[in-house]
């Protein structure tokens, strides 16, 4: 079998890390070119390699995050709200591993939907799905579902997702109908997937903005247990940027 027939199997099998890696040594003298046991390493490592970014660049379309941010762009001065060693600990995934949540507070303008595009990239780079929601398109998305019949699907899709980022929250008054569908998918989420949220509005003001007692207490108590909570704080970075 030569060289040019095997190259070809390798692209029919869709085996295409390996071909590209096979067809590069091919290229190399004769007397360069691994011996056979280190051949079948290096393309081994290199479909491996071509797979995992393949999936990530499926991941990061499919997330229809805001932001290309990543983590190492974070600013962690003093005073800002968020530590160098509280990013690190974010950033290796394990808050996802555990299915905990984590809860972006601050003013408008300081950062933080685009710390929470940072760890959704992260996330897809590290192999989790993830799914970007502003509240204006969850909502936008709710009514097309029930309109079109997908809800159900719609539902589940999110329940099945390991990272779920709700940005601006607090921001669009909400309707009962609203309300039961998020405690839904925080109920099929619990303990099964992480939630990020990030809201102008502090915390302890989440009850008052769902204002409906008995849905507020099991949306808070299933958003806040096992929650990181970070409170950006500072100036608006936007005004930085135009300044």
């Amino acid at each position: 079998m030569n060289q040019q027939s095997t190259l070809e199997q390798l692209q029919e099998l869709k085996l295409s890390g390996m071909a590209k890696r096979y067809e590069a040594i091919m290229k190399q003298p004769i007397h360069q070119q691994p011996e056979p046991h280190e051949l079948v390493g290096l393309l081994a490592e290199a479909e491996s390699g071509y797979r995992i970014h393949q999936r990530t660049q499926l991941y990061l379309r499919m997330s229809k995050l805001r932001y290309n941010a990543s983590p190492e762009q974070i600013n962690c001065t003093p005073g800002r709200g968020i530590t160098k060693e509280m990013l690190t600990i974010l950033s290796d995934g394990t808050f996802i591993e555990k299915s905990e949540n984590l809860l972006i507070t601050g003013a408008t303008g300081c950062g933080k939907s685009y710390l929470a595009c940072a760890m959704g990239r992260n996330a897809c780079l590290l192999g989790h799905r993830t799914l970007y929601y502003s509240m204006n398109r969850f909502i936008e998305a709710l009514a097309a579902a029930r309109l079109d019949g997908t809800y159900i699907r719609w539902i589940n899709l999110i329940a099945k997702m390991p990272l779920l980022i709700m940005d601006d929250f607090g921001l669009q008054p909400l309707t009962h109908d609203m309300r039961l569908t998020l405690l839904q998918i925080l109920e099929d989420r619990f303990a099964k997937g992480s939630t990020i949220i990030t809201s102008q509005l502090p915390v302890n003001k989440w009850y008052e903005y769902i204002n409906e007692p008995t849905l507020a207490d099991a949306i808070c108590d299933r958003l806040t247990a096992n929650a990181h909570k970070i409170e950006l704080k500072g100036e608006s970075l936007r005004k930085q940027k135009n300044n």
